[in-house]
């Protein structure tokens, strides 16, 4: 954010607590200090609020990053995502663009109950007009959210609190990575795995396992929800003829959903085996800690999908 901002003097970052105290979770360390408080701007609990302030600002030519504390909280301010962000630019003719991102933390995060750990990506993905990117990874995380920024339509940006912590390495200066692009990120023969943010390292477990039982996964991040990457989908299945889909969401009418139409309309006559998804429960997400470690797909779910689509 910080690169960017000293690029373009017209992005600013809006939020609760995003500058006197850093960031709820140290996002925006120092970026008061360095840009001021008119470019990193505390706001009320009102999400609505400075949601639409947001996209007002951006159709009067800034490019605003609004942080929401996570994206159950993004749920106040959805009116003015879905029906003036998403739509803005149609309904005027292409009058106005609509250049900014929404961005914070979505799914479950440790014991923060039912209100506090749903993921939305199926939601804003089924909007047209948004974008959804849910990077898995530092690396990604950085020239994704570059991209994003950029991007003249509204992108949905939705990160981890479990995740901000993880280390990786990270390009210096000038990197971006193209809206719309998944990345294989594990070669395999044997099955296909697609996935994306946190959960994939679920995946990532599963193919170690498995790999020293002699079954090779290939691993595809879809990094972007919408647009959605279906040809490097549907030419891994089309070597591997199998296919599991991970994600951390309900099961009912969800991303793994709309992966699995695709691939059965363009790749049928490749497939071996039916294709399988994992999600949670089909319920709110518990507070207990057994109890959510069962509402979660794990790795030990990953490859006993992976051993059902092989037929061992």
């Amino acid at each position: 954010m910080s690169e960017e901002m000293r690029r373009d003097e017209s992005i600013y970052l809006m939020g609760e607590e995003v500058a006197e105290y850093n960031g709820a979770y140290k996002a925006s360390k120092g970026m008061l200090d360095e840009f001021g408080p008119k470019r990193v701007i505390d706001t009320p609990i009102s999400e609505l609020g400075f949601a639409g302030i947001g996209v007002g600002s951006a159709m009067n030519g800034n490019r605003p990053i609004i942080e929401f504390m996570t994206f159950n909280f993004a749920l106040v301010g959805i009116d003015q995502i879905i029906n003036n962000a998403a739509k803005m630019r149609q309904m005027s003719a292409g009058q106005f663009n609509i250049p900014i991102v929404f961005r914070g933390p979505t799914a479950s995060a440790g014991q923060l109950a039912a209100t506090h750990s749903q993921a939305f990506e199926s939601w804003y993905a089924n909007c047209p007009g948004l974008k959804v990117v849910v990077p898995s990874n530092p690396k990604d995380a950085k020239g994704l959210l570059k991209a994003s920024i950029r991007d003249d339509d509204p992108v949905i940006f939705m990160e981890s609190e479990q995740m901000y912590g993880d280390k990786g390495e990270v390009p210096e200066g000038e990197y971006t990575i193209p809206i719309g692009v998944a990345e294989i990120k594990r070669e395999g023969t044997d099955v296909t795995i697609v996935s994306f943010g946190k959960i994939i390292k679920e995946a990532y477990a599963a193919a170690e396992k498995l790999d020293s039982e002699g079954i090779s996964c290939e691993i595809i991040d879809l990094r972007t929800v919408r647009p959605m990457d279906h040809e490097t989908i549907l030419e891994s299945v089309k070597k591997t003829n199998r296919l599991v889909i991970l994600e951390e969401a309900w099961p009912f009418g969800n991303v793994a959903t709309e992966i699995t139409y695709q691939v059965q309309q363009k790749a049928f006559d490749y497939l071996d085996a039916p294709i399988i998804k994992l999600n949670t429960a089909d319920t709110p997400a518990p507070y207990s800690p057994v109890l959510l470690q069962e509402w979660l797909p794990n790795s030990e779910d990953v490859i006993a999908a992976v051993k059902k689509v092989l037929y061992k």
